[in-house]
C-alpha cells in the first residue's frame, strides 16, 4: 500500500474517520511525496526533506487517529510522544532522543515477531527432531519388555520404523505426559541492576548488554514433560533461525526511510515568554527537538540512526497560544499547517455508525457473545450525538471521546445483566436514551462528575 495515490490514500482513512478532508488530504500529499522521492535520481533522493505538518484542533477530533491510520496503511514505524514529557538537556526528565531509540525498538520488536512467525513451522519440526532424539534411545530401551511394538532388533531399518512410530505417538500427543531431561538456561543466577541518571535511559541497556556479554550463560538439567519441552524446545529453534543482524538493520532502515513520529501537545511546549524563577525551559525543549526534526544522527544500542527523513506530525489544541509563538527555527521545520474542524451532531452520528471500528458496532458485537441482540434505532443515534454536543458545551469540550462516555453509560446495566438476560433483543431507542441519560444531563454538576 506504500504506492497509494492521495485519493486513495484519504479514501482509506475515510473507512475509520469521519470529516477532516483537509487534514486528509496533507497526510495523503505527504505520503505519497515518500514514494515520489524513491523515483528521483539518487543524486537529488537526499535532497529531498519530508514536509512535516502541524495539526491544529481541540482533543477528542481525529488527530492521532488520522496519523496512526497513516502508519497503519504503509506499515511504517510508527511512534507517538507526548512532547510535553521531555525537558530541557540540563533537566530531571526525559531526552528528546529517546523518542528515536523507542520508535527503533518498537520496530525491531514489531519485525522480529514477524519472523518468529515466519519460521514457527520449521522451528517446530526441528523441535520435533530433538525431541525424539530425547525419546528414542531412553525410552525405547526402558520399554522394550513393557511395549512390544517398540522393540528394537538392531537393525537400523527397525530403528528407524520405531522413530516413525514415535513420532506418530508424539504428534497424536500421547506422549504428553511423560518425561525427559533437557537443559534449560538457569533463572537463578543473580540479576545485575543498572541505575543510570534519568535523561541516559540508553546507557544501563548498554552496560547490561556488555555485562551479559561477559558472564556465562549456565544451563541446568531438569527433567520435565514431553509437552512442556515441545514448547522450550520450539522458542529456542526459532530465536536460533531468526536473523537479528538481518533484523536490526531491515529496521533501522525502516526507521530512516518511511518513520512517522506523532509529537502530541506541541502547544505544551510554547514558551510563557516571561518567566520568573528556576523553572524547566520549554523553549530549551524546543531547540532540543530541533536538531532531530532538521536531520540528524541519534546514537542506539543498535547503531546510529538518521533522522533526515523520518516524517514529524506534530499537533495541539493552541487554546491559549498560537503556532506562531514557537520559536522561528522551529516553525521552519514545520511547513505545513492544518486546522481541524469541530465536530457537531451530524459528524457525531457518523462517527457512532459509519466507520467500520464505529462505537455502535463494538458494543452490538461485544453484547453477542453474550447471545443479546441490541438495536440501535436512528432516532436514538441522533439522541445521543445531541446529548454529546451539549455535554461538550457544558463541561470541556472532548470532542468524540464524550461518546464513549455516553455509551457506557447509557448500556452499563445491560452490559452489567447481559449473562443473565432472559430478552435476548433489545431495542434501543430515544425514549431508551432518555431514561438513561437524561437526569444526568439535566444535573449540570452530575454531568460534570459523570459524564
Amino acid at each position: 500500500m506504500s504506492d497509494l495515490k492521495p485519493k486513495e490514500i484519504v479514501k482509506e482513512l475515510d473507512r475509520y474517520i469521519i470529516g477532516q478532508t483537509n487534514a486528509k488530504k496533507s497526510v495523503a500529499i505527504a505520503l505519497r511525496n515518500r514514494w515520489r522521492r524513491r523515483q528521483v535520481p539518487e543524486d537529488l533522493k537526499d535532497e529531498i526533506a519530508p514536509k512535516n505538518i502541524i495539526l491544529i484542533g481541540p482533543t477528542g477530533i481525529g488527530k492521532t487517529e488520522i496519523a496512526r491510520r497513516l502508519a497503519k496503511l504503509t506499515d511504517s514505524p510508527f511512534y507517538k510522544v507526548e512532547a510535553s514529557k521531555f525537558t530541557e538537556v540540563g533537566y530531571v526528565g526525559r531526552d528528546v532522543e529517546s523518542m528515536i531509540r523507542d520508535l527503533v525498538e518498537l520496530t525491531i520488536n514489531n519485525l522480529k515477531s514477524r519472523q518468529q512467525n515466519y519460521v514457527q513451522d520449521k522451528a517446530a519440526i526441528i523441535a520435533e527432531e530433538r525431541i525424539l532424539d530425547l525419546l528414542l534411545p531412553k525410552k525405547v530401551e526402558e520399554n522394550q519388555e513393557k511395549e512390544p511394538h517398540l522393540e528394537i532388533v538392531g537393525s537400523s531399518q527397525t530403528k528407524l520404523s520405531t522413530r516413525e512410530k514415535l513420532r506418530k505417538m508424539l504428534r497424536a500427543s500421547k506422549l504428553d505426559s511423560r518425561f525427559v531431561d533437557i537443559n534449560i538456561p538457569d533463572k537463578s543466577m543473580p540479576m545485575i541492576e543498572v541505575f543510570s541518571n534519568t535523561g541516559m535511559e540508553d546507557m544501563g541497556l548498554y552496560m547490561k548488554d556488555m555485562l551479559d556479554n561477559f558472564m556465562p550463560k549456565n544451563t541446568k538439567k531438569r527433567k520435565i514433560k514431553v509437552s512442556e519441552a515441545v514448547k522450550i524446545i520450539t522458542q529456542e529453534e526459532i530465536a536460533n533461525l531468526v536473523d537479528m543482524e538481518k533484523v536490526v538493520s531491515d529496521a533501522i532502515e525502516m526507521v530512516e526511510q518511511s518513520g512517522i513520529i506523532f509529537l502530541d501537545e506541541i502547544d505544551k511546549i510554547v514558551g510563557k515568554g516571561h518567566s520568573q524563577g528556576p523553572e524547566v525551559s520549554k523553549e530549551g525543549v524546543q531547540r532540543d527537538l530541533l536538531p532531530i526534526v532538521e536531520g540528524s544522527s541519534v546514537p542506539t544500542r543498535y547503531g546510529t540512526v538518521k533522522t533526515d527523513h523520518i516524517l514529524f506530525i506534530a499537533s495541539g489544541a493552541f487554546h491559549v497560544s498560537k503556532p506562531s509563538d514557537l520559536i522561528p527555527e522551529f516553525q521552519g521545520r514545520f511547513p505545513i499547517r492544518v486546522e481541524l474542524d469541530s465536530l457537531g451532531k451530524n459528524e457525531f452520528a457518523r462517527i457512532l455508525t459509519e466507520p467500520k471500528n464505529a462505537l455502535v458496532l463494538q458494543y452490538i458485537a461485544l453484547l453477542r457473545t453474550e447471545k443479546v441482540d441490541i438495536i440501535f434505532t436512528d432516532d436514538a443515534i441522533e439522541k445521543i450525538a445531541s446529548i454529546a454536543v451539549e455535554v461538550n458545551e457544558m463541561t470541556e469540550n472532548i470532542g468524540a471521546r464524550r461518546l464513549h462516555t455516553l455509551m457506557e453509560k447509557l448500556l452499563e446495566k445491560i452490559l452489567f445483566l447481559a449473562p443473565d438476560i432472559d430478552e435476548k433483543k433489545i431495542i434501543i431507542d430515544s425514549n431508551f436514551v432518555d431514561e438513561q441519560l437524561m437526569d444526568i444531563v439535566k444535573n449540570e454538576d452530575l454531568s460534570r462528575y459523570i459524564l
